[in-house]
């Protein structure tokens, strides 16, 4: 439940940028973008024990809703990852550099990217192997001319068995060379002896298998986030009268790496140099990590899997295949009621608040689901006060228009392709 409600005398106030030092509830209300002051309100969530919060909520368009406006490190495909803005937001106004930034479901890696970008330590988590295949590489990336040499050292006309029915979505002469490919990378993963070089040329080519236009490997398919089903894939080269093209998969993975690695100067390599020692990544469920020290974390800036929303396994099947992975071990949390959501983010919140410091925080994004009739945040607070965390305030960031919106074919600001919704909380001293 929100109402508007005044919570700040704003009189002369102004946005001065991030700044460590001021509150951040002050920030958020002084916050000015393209004109638009800030709405400030309360958000109520009530439990049915009679326990009540009643937290500041701050709506406004906090950083940009265009594309591309990032570094070109983040530019990899995957479902439901937010905009790079949304962690730099806080990690400018809550962090410092050195300090420890983490994601507990890391996906693509926004978080630790852009942590990494800024100076602060990246760690992160994921229950899908796939995760630290896309983001280990683009925290130490290697150079253009590294990856050339390597492409052109690498003979993909070996004899490799090809699974037929991906001839969907590949030529025959392409499927033989990602196959060649990728047998190459799997058996320098079971040794455990792929180098960064390596590792790099995987995580490219797991983010060029299909896609939507020639710098894919694929013939026409859905954007390169999710893969449909191979028979799925018939039918829209049948609607399309299409059959996929020849493409060059090494032409294909070295224009890819041209265009991550073009905003990475000198000072860019040496700021990720500095954070490559202290990088923590973990294949694990985000309620147990051991392996990260009690009080070991400054800030975290994540988002959560919403209910059913989202089928991560569906999605990722071809970049599973790709890289050697069962699909079916891989134990992401899809809850289809909100109760289970709750009970699987509490416990979630009693791991973050061992490894979160006194005075520490964490940024906790969500969105509408069911058609804007189940709101998240008022879920979250619930859950995270019962693990021992303070609900200081909701940030809503508001955009009049996104690509996603577009896409989909739905109102802008409606079903949640418009809004985060992100619920701050501090670990009490």
């Amino acid at each position: 439940m929100r109402s508007q409600l005044p919570l700040f005398d704003l009189t002369g106030s102004a946005d001065t940028g991030p700044d460590p030092e001021r509150p951040f509830g002050e920030q958020l209300a002084a916050f000015v973008y393209g004109g638009k002051r800030t709405l400030a309100s309360t958000t109520t969530s009530e439990e049915a024990n009679g326990d009540r919060w009643n937290v500041p909520t701050f709506i406004n368009e906090f950083w940009t809703s265009k594309q591309r406006a990032a570094h070109s490190l983040h530019e990899i495909s995957y479902r439901a990852c937010f905009k790079p803005q949304l962690p730099r937001f806080f990690i400018e106004r809550l962090t410092r550099p050195g300090d420890r930034v983490y994601d507990p479901f890391m996906g693509r890696g926004t978080t630790l990217i852009e942590a990494a970008l800024l100076g602060r330590t990246p760690a992160g988590c994921d229950v899908n192997p796939l995760s630290r295949i896309l983001v280990g590489p683009r925290l130490q990336p290697p150079t253009v001319a590294e990856v050339a040499n390597r492409l052109r050292s690498l003979t993909l006309t070996a004899a490799v068995d090809a699974p037929e029915e991906l001839l969907a979505f590949y030529h025959p002469d392409t499927l033989a060379e990602i196959c060649a490919l990728r047998e190459y990378l799997n058996a320098g993963a079971l040794r455990n002896c792929l180098d960064s070089v390596d590792s790099w040329i995987r995580m490219v080519a797991v983010n060029r298998l299909t896609g939507h236009s020639p710098g894919f490997f694929s013939v026409y398919t859905l954007p390169p986030n999710q893969a449909v089903s191979v028979d799925v894939q018939r039918k829209i080269n049948m609607d399309r009268a299409q059959t996929p093209p020849r493409r060059d998969v090494k032409a294909v993975i070295l224009a890819k790496t041209r265009s991550l690695l073009r905003d990475c100067d000198e000072l860019t390599r040496r700021t990720l140099a500095s954070t490559a020692s202290g990088a923590f990544l973990l294949t694990s469920s985000a309620d147990r990590t051991p392996a990260l020290h009690d009080g070991s974390v400054d800030l975290v800036v994540t988002s959560p899997p919403f209910l059913d929303v989202v089928n991560y396994a569906g999605d990722n099947w071809l970049r599973c295949w790709f890289c050697g992975i069962d699909p079916k071990s891989v134990g992401i949390t899809i809850a289809r009621r909100l109760d289970d959501w709750s009970r699987a983010m509490t416990a979630v919140f009693l791991e973050l608040h061992r490894v979160v410091r006194a005075g520490g925080h964490v940024a906790f994004e969500v969105g509408e689901v069911r058609g804007g009739k189940v709101k998240l945040e008022e879920t979250v607070i619930p859950a995270a006060a019962r693990a021992g965390f303070a609900p200081e305030l909701i940030l809503i960031n508001s955009q009049d228009f996104t690509k996603t919106a577009n896409c989909w074919g739905v109102t802008n600001n409606s079903k949640g392709t418009n809004t985060n919704r992100v619920v701050l909380l501090r670990r009490p001293a």
